[in-house]
């Protein structure tokens, strides 16, 4: 008969299971509902020995909330290949992937949790939301944006984090619906900004010149002239 021996970790080794098992746990459960207790014991250590590895609870959420925010962040990266539509659609269906997988710890985030207002945590946020940000910049092929397409993405960013909220509340809208509105979203937020600038008339027409006909955002112009054919 064999018995098991228990491998004695390194610190940063300890360091990245305890953050890996508090997201685990934070995907399930809002952080507040989390215990260091429960932590402990599915990591298979002493409560003591959590507080070895960090000072306090608000610690482990932030180094959790830290890979969270890479991991969310390197959701919207994308190769810059073939019509934007399409790419933007990829980038929504990864996204909404991770909240789906971090609901709680993604709601919690956004709405109040343990670390919410902590200067690390406003930084963590707005560092994904600036990847976000940078990355459709980069498919844009634009390097110094003017003022109304800054506020088109932000806005879309914004956009995109509320939708993800309240879908989470009941889930009442097909996820696959909501990731083509939101792409269509940001083409309306595009042609709303071009309506009232030059500048930003020449980037649409950039953006949707090679859309296909089966593309999110011609299917969006389609809907719109369906819509306005329609009898009053």
């Amino acid at each position: 008969m064999t018995t098991g021996v228990r491998r004695r970790m390194g610190v940063e080794e300890r360091r990245q299971q305890l953050i890996g098992v508090a997201l685990e746990l934070f995907s399930r459960r809002s952080p507040d509902e989390v215990s260091i207790d429960e932590i402990a014991s599915a990591a298979g250590i002493s409560r003591p020995l959590v507080y070895h590895y960090f000072p306090g609870k608000l610690s482990l959420y932030e180094a959790a909330l830290k890979r969270a925010a890479e991991d969310l962040a390197g959701r919207f990266v994308e190769p810059q290949e073939g019509p934007l539509g399409r790419r933007l659609l990829r980038v929504m269906r990864r996204f909404f992937d991770f909240v789906d997988e971090h609901g709680p710890g993604f709601s919690a985030l956004m709405r109040g949790g343990p670390a919410v207002g902590s200067s690390a945590t406003n930084a963590l946020i707005d560092s994904v939301r600036q990847a976000a940000y940078e990355q459709i910049l980069s498919h844009l092929r634009v390097t110094d944006p003017p003022a109304r397409l800054e506020l088109v993405i932000r806005s879309w960013i914004s956009l995109t984090e509320s939708t993800a909220l309240i879908w989470l509340d009941g889930r009442r809208i097909p996820r696959a619906e909501l990731e083509v509105q939101l792409v269509h979203d940001f083409a309306a937020l595009a042609a709303v900004s071009a309506a009232n600038d030059d500048e930003m008339a020449a980037l649409l027409r950039d953006m949707v010149k090679e859309e296909p006909a089966d593309g999110p955002f011609t299917d969006l112009v389609g809907r719109l002239m369906s819509l306005a054919s329609q009898p009053s």
